[in-house]
């Protein structure tokens, strides 16, 4: 007969004290044996490596298109003021032309105006005669055309607008003057159509008592 104290326990689960050590470890694995993270590399780029790596094909393409976006916008500024430029010399060239071709036209008229001119230093044109008023209408039509006349007795003799037909030396006199007037002189915008011819008045020599 088996006495009692020889009977083992049942059961299928083993004491505290015959616990394998591998059933008692728990907890994380040590961080020296683990791979390091991406985190890890993307912190350890450098400033070098991010400006070294190769551009992907679609940013270059985006690049490439962008920079040729910003160059037809420069030829398009460049050609518009080209046009610009041209548009106002053919506006001016063109106004000259006008400017001409009137000139043209009322050079006709020179003739009638000095006529008008002798006759009114005459005392031929009195006013309300019929001659006075052909000399008014002749007048208003050259106005309107743009018409305009210069020299006059007393102005300063401009060697660009007036011709001297005589020179006449006068005491006091410092700069040459218009001491009589021809022909009144004429011009339509920048088209001088006729100077005007006049007499001046030259200082005279103090030595000599004649012009110098």
């Amino acid at each position: 007969m088996a006495h009692k104290d020889d009977e083992q326990p049942t059961g299928s689960g083993a004491g505290p004290d015959e616990t394998g050590p591998e059933e008692n470890t728990s907890g994380p694995a040590p961080s020296g044996d683990q791979p390091e993270s991406s985190e890890s590399d993307a912190d350890g780029l450098t400033i070098d490596d991010i400006l070294g790596a190769e551009q992907a094909p679609e940013a270059a393409a985006e690049g490439a298109s962008s920079d040729k976006e910003a160059s037809l916008l420069i030829d398009l500024k460049r050609l518009q003021a080209e046009y610009a430029n041209y548009r106002r010399r053919t506006e001016e060239q063109r106004e000259r032309e006008i400017e001409r071709a009137k000139g043209e036209a009322v050079k006709g008229l020179l003739p009638v105006m000095d006529d008008l001119d002798r006759a009114a230093k005459h005392g031929d044109l009195v006013e309300g005669s019929p001659l006075s008023a052909i000399g008014d209408k002749v007048r208003a039509v050259a106005e309107r055309l743009g018409v305009v006349s210069y020299g006059a007795v007393g102005d300063v003799f401009d060697p660009q607008q007036h011709e001297a037909i005589f020179q006449a030396p006068t005491p006091g006199v410092t700069e040459t003057t218009i001491l009589e007037v021809v022909e009144v002189g004429y011009r339509l915008g920048s088209v001088e159509l006729r100077p005007a011819k006049v007499v001046v008045a030259v200082p005279a020599d103090p030595s000599t008592g004649s012009g110098t």
